[in-house]
């Protein structure tokens, strides 16, 4: 199930094909709010974007560990300004995903995850939320385990289209 359900996800992000792969947890990049600063960004795959995971969970991480938010580009504008995203996990350990963030590059509120619950295993995707852009700290919880990525968020411009709200069945986690 495991192999079937990222190898869906990694086609349909273009990422190719799903397995281990090569990371690299400290491949600095500078982020546009404090040039000092060296966000230490999770690469998977010598920067090509990919699955990143442990023995719990994996998340399909993009090239550079960058979210880029681009006017007609992939993600949303939240209505409090916030930038959000799909990111596919895949929990491998039985319960409820849950999500936190941290800015670590400067003060920011916590990032939050919009997830519509598919079952207590198995894939999960969700809307990462970021409520401003810079280096972020991730970490994914199922059962007893956790998984902690960092992405640097970068908007371009206005950014892309403003998000119409969740239906029902979601549900917030921070």
């Amino acid at each position: 199930m495991r192999g079937q359900s990222l190898t869906c996800l990694l086609s349909a992000l273009a990422f190719g094909s799903a397995g281990a792969a090569e990371v690299s947890k400290s491949e600095p990049a500078r982020t546009a709010n404090r040039d000092a600063f060296v966000c230490p960004v999770t690469v998977v795959n010598e920067g090509k974007g990919g699955v990143y995971g442990n023995e719990a969970l994996d998340v399909v991480l993009n090239p550079g560990g960058k979210f880029v938010f681009a006017p007609g580009g992939a993600g949303f504008v939240d209505r409090d300004g916030a930038l959000g995203i799909k990111v596919g996990w895949e929990r491998r350990k039985k319960g409820p995903l849950q999500l936190s963030g941290r800015r670590l590059d400067g003060p920011a509120g916590p990032a939050r995850a919009y997830i519509y619950d598919y079952g207590d295993i198995g894939f999960q995707p969700i809307y990462l939320v970021f409520p401003t852009p810079g280096c972020w700290e991730i970490t994914g919880r199922v059962a007893d385990a956790s998984l902690t990525f960092v992405a640097v968020v970068e908007k371009i411009g206005d950014g892309p289209g403003k998000f119409e709200g969740l239906g029902s069945g979601w549900r917030v986690s921070r």
